[in-house]
């Protein structure tokens, strides 16, 4: 039996238990997924609790992404190479005695973006979303963009690239000339973006899903540019995760299909 849970704080808005549990009703496996608030401050003690325990696996969110890196480190856990560089993880998954811990974000990204011209990429944030998004265009983008309110991410985002150039700016940065827009920031970070918005972007990618739409796909939309939300997002990497969790095939389509339709369900 699947035993699985989503960590993180705040928690308890999280549209994953019920994306998991209908995936598990839809493949006829036998398991259940929780929400559990979790803070940084009690990851240590929590995962190494878990290590003696039953859990399948964990989906991290916010503010688990970053620190779970440090403390899977620190109690053995096998941490995938490419989080290790990202220093940001999503997904840990029991591996014997121990948990593995990787990036669903990533591989979400990867799928998305297929098909959509990203040669000359902006990203508005520098968070673990933002850096799960770089890898996963690093040596794919000639160029990409940071929009950041801060200089602190810097150093680790240029850590991350290895085949692809990156420039940084400030949040003001106008958007003319990108294939490919990514914002991975907090709901109205970007309104002032929104409002100075005045010709469509080719792709659009906001990561948010509540509040739903942002002005900013709303903006992006009405002007005639292809969208990917954070609905889009939390579905492809749930999707992921609950492979690696059942270990099951299955239709990824079908099954994308149905987890979209539970989502936005809880939206409305």
């Amino acid at each position: 039996m699947i035993r699985a849970a989503v960590l993180g704080s705040p928690i308890a808005h999280s549209l994953s238990p019920a994306l998991h549990m209908a995936a598990y009703e839809f493949l006829e496996i036998s398991g259940s997924y929780e929400a559990i608030e979790l803070t940084p401050e009690n990851a240590h003690d929590f995962f190494a609790a878990a290590l003696h325990e039953d859990w399948t696996g964990f989906s991290l969110t916010m503010p688990l992404k970053e620190t779970i890196v440090e403390v899977g480190s620190s109690l053995g856990f096998e941490i995938d190479p490419i989080a290790m560089r990202m220093r940001s993880a999503n997904t840990l998954m029991r591996k014997g005695n121990t948990f593995a811990a990787s990036s669903t974000d990533r591989s979400a990204f990867i799928n998305l973006l297929a098909g959509v011209t990203k040669e000359k990429v902006a990203i508005i944030g520098g968070g673990g979303t933002a850096r799960a998004a770089l890898s996963a265009l690093d040596g794919v983008s000639t160029s990409i963009d940071f929009l950041l309110r801060s200089p602190a991410r810097r150093e680790l985002l240029s850590d991350i690239s290895t085949d692809t150039e990156l420039n940084f700016h400030g949040m003001d940065h106008a958007l003319d000339g990108y294939d490919l827009v990514i914002s991975t920031v907090p709901a109205g970070a970007t309104n002032q973006i929104a409002l100075s918005l005045d010709r469509a972007i080719p792709t659009l990618f906001e990561v948010l899903y509540k509040p739903y739409p942002t002005p900013l796909l709303a903006k992006a939309r009405a002007q005639g540019s292809h969208t990917i939300d954070g609905m889009d997002l939390l579905v492809e990497q749930a999707i992921d995760q609950i492979a690696l969790f059942t270990g099951a095939s299955f239709d990824r389509e079908e099954l994308r299909k149905l987890l979209l339709q539970v989502g936005r369900s809880h939206l409305d």
